[in-house]
């Protein structure tokens, strides 16, 4: 099992966990703190991250910004990704696919589903990731180009 996923099963058990689990990832990752993200759900080919709609991430509309969904979209895809991979193998994201479906003007939540990708192999996995509103309407789609290898 991956460090990450031991370490997110044992957080959420305790009160704050998925916050301080969310923390420590953007202590290792900066640039993901500034979306302040809250991983509300972790396993092998399932992720879920949340935002609050807040005036940091916001833009001249005052919608989320598209940058911010861009970060919350590669950080569930990339924790998916790495949960969902054998211990003894890497992953980078190459390349994201985005698209801008529709105003985001409230709180957000990003799903990576990679339950139909093979993880036991190498190469390219296209990872799909949607981020709905608080109505449920999805307001941004994205699939993450992650390359895979054996370490």
């Amino acid at each position: 099992m991956r460090k990450n996923l031991k370490i997110y099963q044992r957080l959420s058990k305790v009160p704050f966990g998925r916050r301080i689990f969310s923390w420590v990832v953007c202590r290792m990752a900066p640039y993901f703190g500034s979306i302040k993200p809250t991983v509300t759900e972790l396993k092998p080919g399932y992720a879920q991250v949340q935002i609050g709609k807040r005036r940091r991430v916001t833009n001249h509309l005052n919608t989320v910004h598209a940058i911010a969904m861009c970060n919350m979209a590669e950080l569930a895809g990339g924790l998916m990704t790495d949960v969902s991979i054998s211990g003894k193998s890497r992953w980078i994201p190459t390349g994201m696919t985005v698209k801008y479906v529709k105003k985001a003007k409230t709180d957000l939540t990003a799903v990576a589903n990679g339950e139909n990708i093979d993880w036991t192999s190498e190469g390219d996995k296209i990872v799909p990731v949607e981020v709905k509103d608080t109505e449920g309407n999805t307001v941004f789609t994205a699939e993450i180009t992650m390359n895979v290898r054996t370490a």
